[in-house]
């Protein structure tokens, strides 16, 4: 069997339809359905059970699962907004942990999310090094936390943090405001024909703040990737390598449309500080472990979203 936590979620629900686009359905989906419209993720998957994320860890904690070949950990908290730290500790951290030592006890490959929000404004760089790494939020710090304890615990087994960047793509549409601006620009040139992006900030001109956006696609083969290189152990940054404005994702929103216009407002006074106006994978411990496949542009990721997402 093969374990996927978040199953339900954006990435988790991508991630198990990859594993069915390699004719594995022996998957143990997993997640927490208080929300039931998350459901319609995982209606054109294939699963071999559902459970529900505390009975599973349950499970986990009473040795009571069946042979598990592979653990995909993406299930979380992931709202940078959230600042009930013992929640989020519980629900991020420690669950990580546990899995964590289930994998080492029963040598399991163990492949989790951390994220690209523990550089913090990235002011020394986005490597996958402790003096780059400086969590603004508690979601981040959790990231980080675990990132700190899976390095001073040296797994025996594979065991693989994926950093990911600004993700796009197919099945978020339940995320509401943590959806990625690709949606939000769809759903806005749809509504009233504009796109509104941020005016200019931190020295950028208006729309000119430039993330690494990744489309889940890309994110897929990364962990899967890794999943046939049982050699390859690590944390790694899961993006592009390329930063790109907010601009390139309107533009490419409204060319898909072939209508629209962009708008910009205000910069929020709250985020003033606490906002990445820049973030670009850096790519160096990646290419030297051998992954070189080539990953989708704003053009071409945010179009082949547009076709699913309004097909």
């Amino acid at each position: 069997m093969i374990v996927v936590t978040g199953a339900a979620g954006f990435i988790g629900s991508n991630l198990i339809l990859g594993l069915n686009a390699r004719g594995r359905s022996d998957i143990i989906a997993v997640d927490e359905l208080t929300d039931g419209t998350k459901f319609r993720n995982l209606a054109d998957a294939e699963i071999a059970d559902y459970l529900d994320k505390d009975e599973f860890l349950a499970r986990v904690e009473r040795g009571e699962l069946p042979r598990i070949h592979a653990i995909f950990h993406q299930g979380a908290c992931s709202a940078t907004t959230e600042w009930n730290g013992k929640f989020v500790m519980d629900v991020n951290y420690r669950y990580s942990k546990v899995l964590l030592h289930y994998s080492q006890q029963h040598d399991i490959p163990y492949f989790y999310a951390s994220s690209a929000s523990v550089y913090g404004m990235g002011s020394n760089g986005f490597r996958e090094e402790r003096d780059c790494e400086k969590p603004l939020n508690m979601y981040a710090y959790s990231k980080f936390l675990f990132d700190q304890y899976v390095r001073r615990v040296k797994p025996r087994n594979q065991v693989v943090g994926l950093r990911y960047f600004n993700v796009y793509g197919p099945r978020e549409q339940h995320k509401g405001g943590m959806a990625s601006t690709a949606f939000h620009f769809n759903n806005q040139i749809a509504k009233d024909g504009a796109c509104r992006l941020f005016a200019g900030s931190d020295g950028y001109p208006d729309g000119g703040q430039r993330r690494d956006f990744i489309h889940v696609d890309d994110v897929v083969a990364m962990n899967l990737w890794f999943w046939d290189h049982p050699q390859k152990s690590g944390i790694y940054n899961c993006g592009t390598g390329r930063a790109q404005p907010f601009n390139d994702i309107a533009n490419a929103v409204i060319a898909w449309h072939g209508r629209g216009r962009i708008d910009y407002v205000p910069f929020p006074d709250n985020l003033v500080g606490r906002y990445q106006s820049f973030t670009e994978a850096s790519h160096e411990q990646l290419r030297a472990i051998g992954y070189d496949r080539p990953f989708l542009t704003v053009e071409e990721g945010v179009k082949r979203y547009l076709d699913w997402l309004n097909g």
